[in-house]
C-alpha cells in the first residue's frame, strides 16, 4: 500500500470517527495511535510519546491556563458581561448588530489572552446563547465566533508569535507590534461582511426590537466605562512585557491577577466565582492540550510517512520560482500543511528551512511571522483539521452540528485569505509600528 492511500485512510478514519460524536482528542489521538502501531509495530509507539513530551516541553503553554484562567475570570465575574451588554446598546440598531458586537468584544478578549481558546469560550458562553435567543442564523454566529476567537492569535499578547520569534530568534515585543494593525485590519474586514450580508439577508440577523435599543446617552456612556478595565489590563500585562520589566509567563500571572482584582473591586469575587472560574479553567485547559497532544500525535505519524519532507521538496527545491513566487508557495505549502498538523508542529518542522530562505531573498522576519500567524488563522478554520472547528464543536449547544460549523466557517476564511493578501501586498501594515517605536 502507497503512502498517499495510507495518508487518506488515516484521514477518513479520523472523520468517521469525529462523525460518531466521540471526544475530539479521543478520534484523532487513537487514529494517530494506531496508525503508528500497524506501520512500524511496537517501535511506532515512540511516535505519539515524543509528541507528548514536545507539548510538556513547550514553555509558552505554561501561559495557557493563565489566561484561560484570566478570561473565566472576567467572564464570571460579569466584567465581559458588561462590556458585551455595551456592544449590545451601540450595536444592537444595526442589522447584525450582535454579531458586529461581538467580533468587538473578541478584539478585547484576544488584547488579553493571546490565545483562541478562551475568546472561544466566552463567546460560546456569552455571545452565542444571546445571539441563537434572539432568532439569529447559527452558521453565521458559529462562524462569527471562529473568526473573532482567531484573533488571540494575531492580536497581542499573542503566544504564536512568541512561538515563532523563539524559533525563528525575532523580538517577540517587535513581533507582537507587528499584529496590532493585522488585527485590527482583520477585524475591521469581519464587521464589514457581516454588516453588508445581514443588510442584504435581515433574516440572519434582525436589530434588536425598540424597547430594547431606545436607551439614553447617559446610560451609553456610562456602559462605555466597561472598557476602561480591559485597557487597564492589557497595559498591566502587555505594556510591562514590552517594556521589558515582565518575562512572557510573568505577563501572563500579572493578567490573571489583574483579572481577579478588578472583580474584587467591583465587589464581584466571591467563592462560588472563584471556585467556577477554577474549575472551567482547568477543564477547557486540559481539554485543550488533550486536543494539541493528538495534533502532535497525529502530525508525527504523518510526517513520519514523509508527506511534509514531499511538499517542502515540491514548494522549494524542484520549482524554480521567483522570490515573491517562493513566498506565495510557502504560505499555500502552509494552508495545506495547517489541514492536518498544528501551529506548533508546522513550525518546528518547516521554520529551520523557511526563515533563513525568507532572509536570503529580502523579506523582513518580522513581517513574514505576521503572515505565518494569519496562515495559522485560516488553517485553524479549515476542515478536516482545524482547531476552531473541533473546539467549537466541544463547546457548542447540541442543535448546532459539525455540519453547520464546517459550513459556517467558508465565508470567513475567504474574507481572512482577503486580508492575508492585503498584508502581503502592503508589509507596511505590519511593519510600520515596530519601526516607529522600536526605530529600523
Amino acid at each position: 500500500m502507497n503512502y498517499e492511500l495510507i495518508a487518506l485512510m488515516m484521514f477518513v478514519s479520523m472523520m468517521i470517527m469525529l462523525l460518531t460524536g466521540q471526544r475530539v482528542f479521543g478520534a484523532i489521538g487513537i487514529v494517530a495511535t494506531a496508525s503508528a502501531l500497524l506501520l512500524w509495530g511496537e517501535g511506532g509507539i515512540e511516535m505519539p510519546f515524543s509528541a507528548a513530551f514536545k507539548l510538556f516541553n513547550w514553555y509558552p503553554l505554561l501561559t495557557l491556563p493563565l489566561f484561560i484562567y484570566m478570561g473565566y475570570m472576567l467572564s464570571e465575574s460579569g466584567i465581559a458581561s458588561d462590556l458585551y451588554r455595551a456592544f449590545h446598546v451601540w450595536f444592537g440598531p444595526l442589522s447584525g448588530g450582535l454579531a458586529i458586537g461581538t467580533i468587538g468584544l473578541m478584539v478585547v478578549i484576544s488584547a488579553m489572552n493571546g490565545l483562541s481558546v478562551a475568546g472561544m469560550a466566552i463567546g460560546a458562553t456569552i455571545a452565542l446563547p444571546e445571539m441563537l435567543r434572539r432568532g439569529y442564523d447559527k452558521k453565521m454566529i458559529t462562524g462569527v465566533i471562529q473568526a473573532g476567537s482567531s484573533l488571540g492569535i494575531l492580536v497581542p499578547p499573542s503566544v504564536v508569535l512568541v512561538l515563532y520569534g523563539m524559533i525563528a530568534r525575532q523580538p517577540v515585543g517587535q513581533l507582537w507590534l507587528a499584529g496590532v494593525f493585522p488585527g485590527l485590519l482583520m477585524a475591521t474586514l469581519f464587521v464589514l461582511y457581516i454588516a453588508i450580508r445581514c443588510r442584504l439577508q435581515p433574516e440572519l440577523g434582525r436589530p434588536l426590537p425598540p424597547e430594547e435599543r431606545d436607551v439614553g446617552w447617559g446610560e451609553k456612556l456610562r456602559l462605555l466605562r466597561a472598557g476602561i478595565i480591559p485597557f487597564v489590563i492589557f497595559f498591566f500585562m502587555t505594556g510591562l512585557f514590552i517594556m521589558g520589566v515582565t518575562s512572557l509567563v510573568e505577563s501572563s500571572a500579572v493578567g490573571a491577577v489583574s483579572a481577579t482584582l478588578a472583580a474584587l473591586v467591583k465587589k464581584r469575587l466571591t467563592r462560588q466565582v472563584l471556585e467556577d472560574t477554577v474549575r472551567k479553567s482547568l477543564g477547557i485547559s486540559c481539554m485543550f492540550m488533550w486536543v494539541i497532544l493528538a495534533a502532535l500525535s497525529f502530525g508525527a505519524v504523518f510526517d513520519g510517512l514523509g508527506a511534509v519532507k514531499a511538499i517542502e521538496s515540491l514548494f522549494i527545491e524542484r520549482w524554480g520560482l521567483s522570490p515573491w513566487g517562493v513566498l506565495i508557495m510557502m504560505q499555500l505549502s502552509y494552508l495545506l500543511m495547517g489541514t492536518f498538523l498544528d501551529d506548533t508542529a508546522m513550525l518546528v518542522i518547516v521554520a529551520p528551512l523557511y526563515v533563513p530562505l525568507i532572509i536570503s531573498l529580502g523579506f523582513d522576519p518580522i513581517w513574514y511571522g505576521v503572515l505565518y500567524t494569519i496562515t495559522c488563522q485560516i488553517a485553524y478554520m479549515t476542515p478536516p483539521f482545524g482547531y476552531n472547528l473541533f473546539l467549537m464543536r466541544a463547546m457548542a449547544p447540541p442543535e448546532i452540528t459539525l455540519g453547520d460549523i464546517y459550513r459556517s466557517i467558508i465565508p470567513f476564511v475567504l474574507v481572512m485569505c482577503l486580508g492575508l493578501a492585503i498584508v502581503t501586498a502592503f508589509p507596511e501594515i505590519a511593519l510600520w509600528l515596530p519601526h516607529y517605536i522600536y526605530g529600523k
